[in-house]
């Protein structure tokens, strides 16, 4: 396995990525009373005082990991414009998040359990950044409707259903598993799991769904970084 040093003006990115990553399995297996920066220090392989330097403290940590996990979930949306195709964006949305629930369910559990106990540490966020991000994305559903690229629907309640749909399948996975007599999800089960989302989704807004390239997991070695102090 072969380390990889990183330019001055990439440290700090990763060293940040380092860090949540560690603070995410943390989180995970603790929750947030049950975990310590002292844990999550030495999951990451730094000292105590680099997650001090960059997060201050263990909330800090707590919701820039939460507000990471969403900016990865909605990236497809990001620079969707009335003029966008609704098939491929709303496809490409699903696909991406039934995928992350596959390659990352501990983002979707540490979601919920903080959305379950009432968001304590997200509801600001939720309230203002994540109020305003929906009502710009639900403005672009809107119009695709008013240009009839789309069958009539309430745009809010259209993410709100591809949200927790797509992520059920990490929340209950357990559930989900034992159901099935499965031990784990395998690439084909993603694949049908996409289709019958997308298929679904579109039957009730009048699309037709593109054609996807099945699911591979990716079996390229993860690397090993050397993490180096600003």
């Amino acid at each position: 396995m072969t380390k990889q040093k990183y330019k001055p003006g990439k440290i700090r990115e990763r060293n940040n990525e380092n860090i949540l990553a560690a603070a995410e399995q943390e989180f995970v297996l603790h929750g947030f009373k049950g975990t310590s920066m002292q844990s999550i220090a030495d999951r990451a392989g730094v000292p105590k005082a680099n997650i001090h330097y960059y997060f201050k403290n263990k909330a800090n940590l707590y919701r820039a990991l939460l507000e990471n996990i969403m900016q990865v979930w909605n990236e497809v949306l990001s620079d969707i414009t009335p003029d966008s195709d609704p098939a491929d964006v709303l496809s490409r949305f699903i696909r991406s998040k039934v995928h992350l629930s596959y390659t990352n369910p501990n983002a979707s559990k540490i979601f919920a359990m903080e959305i379950i106990q009432g968001a304590p540490h997200l509801r600001e966020h939720l309230s203002q950044n994540m109020r305003t991000w929906v009502k710009e994305k639900t403005s672009v559903i809107q119009s695709w409707i008013d240009q009839g690229k789309i069958r009539p629907v309430d745009p809010t309640h259209l993410i709100f259903m591809i949200w927790s749909t797509t992520q059920h399948y990490a929340d209950f996975e357990t559930q989900i598993l034992e159901v099935l007599n499965k031990r784990q999800y395998e690439p084909d089960d993603i694949d049908q799991i996409t289709d019958f989302l997308i298929d679904m989704t579109f039957s009730r807004l009048g699309l037709e769904k593109p054609e996807l390239e099945p699911f591979r997991v990716e079996s390229s070695e993860p690397e090993s970084a050397e993490v180096i102090a600003e």
